[in-house]
């Protein structure tokens, strides 16, 4: 076994005893504080409200803790295990000629992911979501959603991985850079066209229908600078009783989406701060910001993936004996998020100022008063813990925590 073998083993392993361990923290954090709501919220957040959020994170948290027990079993499997080199042993007795032989091996890892995650995608929606009363979703629109997503994946995706196998075999040496300009100009056209082309495939949107609440938002939208292509609603209550807000595309194709779940909750002058801090984020160029950072991320990826991909050792040490272009794109996506989760208290801490700063943006063009309410609502209606860990915090949380939130806008 070699060196790099034993150190991809432990980055796994260890990924994985860290998320256990904050997974007991952050249990251990919410069920001491079960029986007592901080008191800041103790005259909006009743002691059975607290209780259901402890009881809804320690369910939430196991099950992503489970998750990522699968997930690493999976990695290591199709890894050192032998499994990507069985599929690609498999396929080549096809006779198959690449990149359609590579594209193969890709749909059938992509497809046997897929079957090891349904289950626990079916205990959380059917099973936990229903035990606290947040599922609205059918059988039948589960099993659409899910139809939809693999039709998505291979009508953009398939072309996709077919251009980036025929470039790592035709391109020369540089082909990475090739293979990043394609990824990159696919996800700007997605991002464009996923308001007004995609998720309508998933969701019914129609213009916000309250004219006094339109004027409202198209008032704040002037103070701010923004414009868009219209505000826009959708059925979120079909799937979910949970409520969001969000903004969706780039260039003149973006648009201001809310939950219907959301209007129901909140009254106008909530709903109008909550959209202020969303505003906030394009005003301080949040958004352009994290666009940016993703982008570089990818080309640093990519240019990894070019150096490892000329090297015979990556192969052997993951565990497939014969080097081809589909394994170098596999392993490199299989090992990539083991070795980024040691990063993810640095991206989160970065979020969480964001989000401080768009609270601050909120409080000058709306009233701080009418956010507080308006998170308050949120955490209760959606039982999102008041006190975690602070540990959890500073690895899985991109929003801060509600106390500090809070008591900053105070």
């Amino acid at each position: 076994m070699s060196w790099l073998t034993v150190l991809f083993v432990v980055i796994v392993v260890c990924g994985l005893a860290v998320e256990g361990w904050l997974s007991s923290r952050q249990i251990a954090a919410v069920q001491a504080h079960r029986e007592r709501v901080p008191q800041p919220f103790a005259a909006a957040v009743s002691v059975q409200e607290h209780r259901k959020a402890a009881d809804y994170t320690r369910a939430t948290v196991t099950l992503r803790c489970l998750s990522a027990a699968i997930d690493a079993a999976l990695t290591l499997a199709l890894t050192i295990g032998g499994g990507i080199a069985a599929i690609d042993a498999l396929w080549r007795g096809s006779g198959w000629a690449e990149p359609w032989l590579g594209a193969a091996v890709i749909a059938t890892v992509a497809a046997l992911a897929l079957l090891v995650s349904l289950p626990l995608s079916l205990w959380r929606t059917f099973t936990l979501e229903a035990r606290f009363g947040f599922n609205r979703t059918t059988p039948a629109l589960f099993l659409a959603d899910l139809g939809r997503n693999i039709a998505l994946a291979v009508l953009l995706g398939g072309p996709l991985v077919l251009a980036s196998l025929w470039l790592m075999m035709r391109a020369g040496r540089r082909w990475w850079l090739w293979a990043f300009v394609c990824w990159l100009a696919v996800t700007l056209l997605i991002t464009w066209a996923w308001p007004a082309f995609i998720a309508p495939l998933f969701n019914r949107f129609s213009p916000l229908e309250d004219e006094a609440l339109k004027k409202r938002i198209e008032a704040l939208l002037a103070r701010c600078g923004f414009k868009s292509s219209g505000v826009f609603v959708i059925d979120g209550s079909r799937r979910s009783s949970h409520g969001n807000a969000y903004f969706s595309g780039i260039g003149r194709n973006r648009r201001i989406v809310f939950f219907d779940t959301l209007l129901t909750l909140l009254e106008p002058p909530e709903i109008e701060a909550v959209l202020a801090h969303e505003l906030g984020h394009f005003r301080l160029k949040h958004v352009r910001a994290r666009l940016l950072a993703s982008i570089a991320g990818m080309l640093a990826g990519f240019a990894l993936l070019g150096w490892l991909a000329a090297q015979p050792q990556f192969y052997h040490a993951l565990g497939v004996p014969h080097p081809s272009a589909h394994a170098a794109l596999l392993l490199f996506a299989l090992a990539a998020p083991a070795v980024l989760f040691f990063t993810t208290p640095l991206t989160s801490l970065w979020s969480r100022r964001h989000e401080f700063e768009a609270d601050r943006f909120a409080a000058r063009h709306a009233r701080a008063s009418d956010l507080v309410s308006a998170l308050v609502k949120l955490y209760r209606s959606n039982a999102s813990t008041l006190t975690p860990d602070r540990l959890y915090v500073a690895f899985h949380y991109s929003h801060p925590p509600a106390l500090q939130r809070i008591s900053r806008l105070k």
